[in-house]
C-alpha cells in the first residue's frame, strides 16, 4: 500500500513522462542509426561537428541520464526508464519471434581493440562469412569489437575486397571510439555500401553511453539498465557465442555463459568458441580453466573450442544447429 507521503514522490509523473527526451513507450519498435543520431550532420569543422553530436538524439539521452544520476535520484526518472526498458523488451521479443534465435551468433570482446588491430579485421570477415551462411550476429553494439561485429554483418554479400576497403576507410578517419570522426567515419561506409537485406542485433546500454552505438547494427535494443542488457546478449544468443580478447566485461561474460550452459537453462548448451589459442591459454588462461572445471565435474555440458582459424569456427557453429535440428 502507498502511503500520503509516497503520493508526493510521484505526484507529476505523467507530466515528467512527457518532458524527458526519450520516447518513454517505444510502440514496440527496436532503434536504429538513423533515430539514434538523428540531429547529427557531421562537418570538416570540429567545433560544429562537436556541437552537432552534443545535440543528436543519443547524446542528449546520454546527458540527460547522467544529469539525473546513473542510479535515477527522483523516483519519476526511474519509473520512466522502466517504462523505456520494457518497451525495448517488448520490441525486441517481436524482433525474436521474427528471427529464430538458434541462428543468433554473439561476439564478445574489446571495447578498446582499435580499427588498425588485426583484430578488428578478423572479427569483420568472421562476421560476414557468418552471416553469409545464414547466422544473424548480436553485439553489446558499442565500438571495438562489438563494431566489427556489425560491419561484418552489413558487408555481407559484398566481396572480401570491399569489406576490407571498408575497413581502411573507417581505420583512416578514426582508430578508437574516442577519436573524433568515429560515428561519421561509419555513416560514410553506410552510404558508399548500402544494404538492407541482412540484419545484425547490437544491444548497447546508456550506462556506457561514453562509448558510442555502432551504426552498423540494423536494430539496436537500447537499455538504461546496463543488468538487463547483459544478461539478454547472453540468452538470446542460442546458435553460441564467440570469444574475442578481451578485458574484465569480456571475463564476466564467460562465466555468466557458462552458468546458463551448466544449467541448461534453456533447454540446451551453445557453443563457447574461444578466438585466440595464445590469449585464452597463456596471456589470459580462462580456457584451460574451463577446460580443468569440466574435468573436475564443476562445470558440466560446456562445449569448449579454442581456434585461431575462422573457418573451424563456422564449421563448429553449423555443427551444432545440425544438432539441434534434430531435436
Amino acid at each position: 500500500m502507498i502511503s500520503n507521503p509516497d503520493i508526493g514522490k510521484v505526484d507529476g509523473l505523467v507530466e515528467w513522462l512527457k518532458t524527458v527526451p526519450y520516447d518513454v513507450l517505444r510502440h514496440g519498435q527496436l532503434y536504429n542509426a538513423e533515430e539514434l543520431y538523428k540531429g547529427y550532420e557531421p562537418s570538416t569543422d570540429e567545433e560544429k561537428d562537436r556541437a552537432s553530436f552534443a545535440n543528436c538524439f543519443d547524446s542528449r539521452v546520454y546527458q540527460h541520464f547522467m544529469t539525473q544520476g546513473q542510479i535515477a535520484k527522483d523516483m519519476k526518472e526511474s519509473v520512466a526508464r522502466t517504462i523505456h526498458d520494457h518497451g525495448i523488451h517488448t520490441a525486441l521479443k517481436a524482433f525474436l519471434a521474427e528471427h529464430d534465435p538458434r541462428r543468433c551468433i554473439g561476439i564478445m570482446g574489446g571495447h578498446a581493440l582499435l580499427r588498425t588491430d588485426p583484430m578488428f579485421s578478423s572479427v569483420t570477415m568472421l562476421s560476414k562469412h557468418l552471416t553469409e551462411e545464414g547466422f544473424y550476429m548480436v553485439s553489446g553494439g558499442g565500438p571495438g569489437a562489438m563494431e566489427a561485429t556489425h560491419l561484418g554483418a552489413w558487408m555481407a554479400g559484398r566481396t572480401d575486397e570491399e569489406a576490407q576497403e571498408a575497413i581502411r576507410i573507417l581505420a583512416a578517419a578514426a582508430t578508437s571510439f574516442k577519436d573524433q570522426k568515429w560515428v561519421s567515419s561509419a555513416l560514410e561506409v553506410m552510404r558508399r555500401y548500402p544494404q538492407t537485406r541482412y540484419v545484425s542485433l547490437g544491444i548497447p546500454t546508456w550506462l556506457y553511453g561514453h562509448e558510442p552505438s555502432t551504426p552498423f547494427a540494423t536494430h539496436i535494443a537500447k537499455y538504461f539498465a546496463n543488468c538487463i542488457r547483459e544478461d539478454t546478449i547472453l540468452t538470446i544468443a542460442y546458435g553460441g557465442i564467440i570469444y574475442t580478447p578481451g578485458s574484465a566485461g569480456t571475463l564476466q561474460e564467460i562465466f555468466q555463459n557458462a552458468v546458463q550452459d551448466h544449467y541448461l537453462s534453456f533447454g540446451f548448451a551453445s557453443p563457447m568458441v574461444f578466438m585466440g589459442k595464445k590469449y585464452w591459454s597463456e596471456d589470459v588462461p580462462v580456457y584451460p580453466l574451463m577446460q580443468y572445471m569440466m574435468e573436475t565435474g564443476r562445470y558440466k555440458n560446456l562445449l569448449l573450442t579454442l581456434t585461431d582459424d575462422p573457418k573451424e569456427i563456422v564449421d563448429v557453429l553449423k555443427d551444432f544447429q545440425k544438432t539441434i535440428s534434430n531435436e
